[in-house]
């Protein structure tokens, strides 16, 4: 294993895609989703990368064929067939992409998870593991792990620069109100000054800007929100290590 400089802030920025499970009125019920493809890097706040990976999980994209049709990007379904007989992704059940994700957190000793619209993700990747094991599971990231919001950084950093205003507004980037919108696939198209940029909308391709995007946001050196949950650690009494060893096996063991 190289050596991991141990000075450096380590940073996992994650993207997935899903199938949907529920669906009311013809309307898709984005609380209840299943994780067929999840892609990860480990980068620094520089945007420099360390890891990453790509894994299309087997539990949802081969055993729930039906439920795969629901996928917002269903017709992606051949691209993903032709990427794992070429071997640039990988396909495993959720236990082995977890640990795989929880390996590089462990070995680049990780505590901050970042994603685009950052509650999705945590959602998505909380309901398939609790799907796959009816329950017996219910919680993929570790205790002490804090989420980090990348569009809360756009939101507080670029979203309110006059050039990304004017940039939005010139190409009609904006909301039905007319506010500038914030989803990744127009940030990246203002930091590279690339209007008919398009996102792949796949795990590991959308995490390489996202994690991008953060890394733009930390050179502007502004304040901005980052944290997904908004409780302040620092504001309570640290846990004591029996707290902390008891919480993390209810997590990963939880009876209920």
């Amino acid at each position: 294993m190289d050596k991991i400089d141990k000075r450096r802030h380590y940073i996992l920025v994650i993207d997935t895609e899903t199938a949907n499970t529920i669906q009311i009125d013809n309307k898709l019920d984005m609380s209840n989703v299943l994780v067929y493809d999840c892609g990860w890097q480990v980068v620094d706040t520089h945007g420099t990368v360390y890891a990453e990976s790509s894994y299309v999980n087997k539990d949802i994209f081969i055993y729930e064929k039906d439920l795969m049709q629901s996928a917002y990007y269903a017709k992606k379904i051949p691209q993903y067939e032709q990427d794992l007989i070429a071997g640039t992704r990988v396909m495993a059940d959720t236990y082995t992409i977890r640990k795989a994700m929880l390996d590089d957190m462990k070995k680049f000793n990780i505590i901050h998870v970042a994603a685009h619209n950052a509650y999705f993700d945590w959602n998505a990747l909380n309901v398939t593991r609790r799907y796959v094991s009816k329950s017996k599971f219910r919680y993929w990231f570790p205790y002490e792990t804090e989420f980090w919001d990348t569009m809360r950084m756009a939101d507080s950093v670029i979203c309110k620069m006059p050039t990304y205003i004017k940039f939005c507004e010139d190409n009609n980037f904006v909301t039905e109100s007319g506010k500038p919108r914030k989803t990744a696939e127009v940030l990246w198209r203002y930091i590279t000054n690339n209007p008919d940029f398009v996102e792949s909308h796949t795990g590991l391709e959308d995490v390489q800007i996202e994690a991008q995007i953060m890394a733009y946001c930390f050179r502007q050196h502004k304040p901005m929100e980052k944290k997904l949950f908004k409780q302040e650690r620092e504001k309570t009494d640290p846990p004591t290590p029996f707290q902390i060893a008891l919480m993390r096996n209810i997590r990963e063991h939880p009876t209920l």
